[in-house]
């Protein structure tokens, strides 16, 4: 990994808040040229470093009322148990991130859905059923006090 300089990370700080910016927006947030700005997110952009843009949707105005996280326990870790769940989370547009964590839970979901019906519907119908699945436990998000927050690079 190639390694980030401040005017970097002055630049992924701007991004992350905002990935609109032009390239003199972030000239004015830097002191560096548009040109070198425009240069510099390239060069993030090839490493991988930004990884992609996109619109932070709100969730409840879009119909996703129900946030949960929902811990998942395996009853068997072989290689094809694993990989069936693998595509079992990637196939379920319910299931925004998963987490592979040490400790007692193997898995922790973020989940987001309609209603409690359809967080029922996922947790009976798909996660339950599957047969590497042991048992799991669920939190339900009553009120988010900080989301989407801005990775620490500066």
């Amino acid at each position: 990994m190639e390694a980030l300089d401040d005017f970097d990370r002055k630049i992924l700080v701007a991004l992350q808040r905002d990935g609109r910016l032009t390239s003199q927006q972030l000239a004015d947030a830097t002191a560096l040229s548009a040109s070198q700005c425009a240069r510099r997110r390239r060069r993030l952009e090839k490493l991988g470093v930004i990884k992609s843009y996109r619109a932070n949707l709100s969730k409840r105005k879009v119909g996703l009322g129900v946030s949960a996280f929902v811990q998942v326990s395996l009853n068997n870790h072989g290689q094809p148990e694993i990989e069936a769940f693998a595509r079992l989370l990637e196939v379920n547009p319910s299931i925004l991130d998963a987490c592979k964590l040490t400790g007692p839970t193997d898995y922790l979901l973020r989940v987001a859905t309609a209603d409690l019906d359809e967080l029922n519907r996922l947790i009976s119908e798909v996660l339950l059923p599957h047969p590497s699945v042991s048992h799991l436990q669920t939190h339900i998000v009553l009120e988010w006090l900080k989301e989407e927050g801005v990775l620490p690079v500066g």
